[in-house]
């Protein structure tokens, strides 16, 4: 049975999010690998199987859209121009509890949608397509922030994403 295996990723120094709570979500990364791998392994398909599958793949969408450094989103790009609308996923993002937001391509109705998923393995959107993945368990974010300071995370997440990642996967997945 072929395994999975886990990403590298190479994350510039970012504005507000610490090398260290980087290091640390990587290794949460890890473990989520490690884990769907070992369940793979002994087929237990139970439903600890999809939180791991889900972690592993949410925090992969994640960590690649930090990559390469910051740039703008474009103005009249393919996600503005398909409706993305940054303040309403902000807000998606500033829900109470922990999970994710995240944003779909919906290849069967040809349209971005945004959704909250709850943990990893609740919430995610059938035959969709994740765009982009903003972690908003509390690892992500409260040791640089504190719990006080979710709203500063999602803006600073904001200001260190690579947006031409994130229009790259939107238009892989509009094809």
């Amino acid at each position: 049975m072929k395994t999975f295996e886990e990403r590298t990723f190479n994350i510039p120094k970012l504005k507000g999010i610490s090398e260290r709570t980087i290091e640390e979500h990587l290794k949460l990364y890890a473990g989520y690998v490690k884990n769907a791998n070992e369940l793979l392994a002994k087929e237990e398909y139970d439903r600890r199987f999809p939180f791991e599958f889900n972690g592993m793949r949410n925090h992969e969408i994640y960590f690649s859209s930090l990559e390469g450094g910051s740039t703008s989103l474009t103005v009249n790009g393919p996600l503005i121009q398909a409706g993305f609308d940054l303040e309403k996923f902000k807000a998606l993002a500033l829900t109470r509890g922990i999970g994710w937001a995240m944003l779909y391509y919906d290849p069967l109705s040809k349209q971005l949608i945004q959704s909250w998923v709850d943990e990893q393995h609740l919430g995610q959107l059938q035959d969709c397509t994740p765009i982009l993945a903003l972690d908003m368990w509390e690892h992500s974010y409260v040791a640089d922030y504190q719990p006080s300071g979710k709203k500063q995370y999602v803006e600073d997440f904001f200001e260190n994403l690579n947006w031409k990642k994130i229009e790259e996967n939107f238009i892989k997945a509009s094809q």
